[in-house]
């Protein structure tokens, strides 16, 4: 797929030393405006610098993250960039659930090229994370060739299935309460039957656990899930990557904190140790 060509800075602040920036761009992959934010550290002044992606859950944009998680400090200590893209095409033009719910269509892109109709012309957010965001970054300085990504509950889901069909181009891969096995809950039969159609063997290709049973590289990888989460047992199932990672050797840290819910409140509790986690393999210093 194609870049974009240019974008446009539409908001700036300073913030811990370093920018916390708003950009929009005219999408080629997803054929709509998009918007997406980073925060660069003051190293990004003398030397392009990592970048860690963050991919947002049902419901956000790319500004939920950037105003709640509290990263950029962390970020910032680093020396590293955080870059948030939306969750899903936009616009009027982009067809929506046709009830309006929260869990499918407009702010639930679920990471996925979809191949069905109405989806499939503009819910391409795989291509738009791993091929098209990368490409834009070039003119920023950020090193796109030393990356790491991470996400909360769909994006989550997001960031272990992107790195783990995508192992050379990320250095690292961490989620907060990610929906593991979309194959097995309600979520993510919803998304991946409308999205990828009635055929489950398609849908292999967006689930962690199955992705992890064909793994030919192994990434570092860290999962927070709390153990209050009210969606963990129907939704999250982060049993199900525990049993897919020792079934197959796969190395990973997998932490169930107590008392810790699904909020942006537990994510915020330990962004600390997934900015570190991921900038010791990006040697960020």
């Amino acid at each position: 797929m194609s870049s974009s060509i240019g974008f446009e800075q539409i908001d700036a602040h300073r913030c811990f030393g370093g920018q916390q920036l708003r950009f929009r761009h005219r999408s080629v992959v997803l054929d709509c405006d998009m918007h997406f934010s980073v925060f660069l550290p003051s190293r990004s002044a003398s030397a392009k610098v990592p970048v860690i992606y963050w991919l947002s859950g049902l419901t956000c944009t790319d500004e939920n993250f950037v105003t709640k998680a509290g990263a950029q400090q962390f970020a910032e200590a680093a020396g590293v960039a955080i870059v948030a893209p939306d969750t899903s095409p936009r616009g009027e033009a982009v067809p929506d659930d046709p009830e309006g719910a929260y869990d499918f269509g407009l702010g639930a892109g679920f990471y996925v090229d979809a191949t069905e109709a109405p989806w499939q012309h503009h819910y391409q957010m795989y291509s738009y994370v791993v091929e098209e965001l990368p490409g834009l970054l070039g003119s920023l300085p950020i090193n796109p060739a030393q990356a790491s990504i991470m996400g909360h509950s769909m994006g989550g889901h997001g960031a272990l299935t992107i790195a783990l069909k995508n192992p050379q181009a990320y250095q690292s891969v961490s989620a907060f309460s990610p929906i593991c096995s979309p194959l097995q809950c309600p979520w993510g039969e919803k998304a991946l039957g409308n999205y990828l159609g009635a055929d489950r063997e398609r849908w292999k290709a967006y689930d962690a656990c199955e992705l992890l049973a064909r793994a030919e590289k192994t990434l570092p990888l860290l999962v927070d899930q709390g153990d209050a989460d009210n969606f963990l047992t129907e939704q999250l199932k982060t049993e199900l990557l525990v049993q897919a990672g020792q079934a197959t050797g796969y190395d990973m840290q997998v932490r169930m904190q107590p008392g810790y819910d699904h909020s942006y409140f537990f994510i915020a509790s330990f962004i600390e140790d997934h900015i570190r986690f991921h900038a010791s393999y990006l040697n960020a210093g």
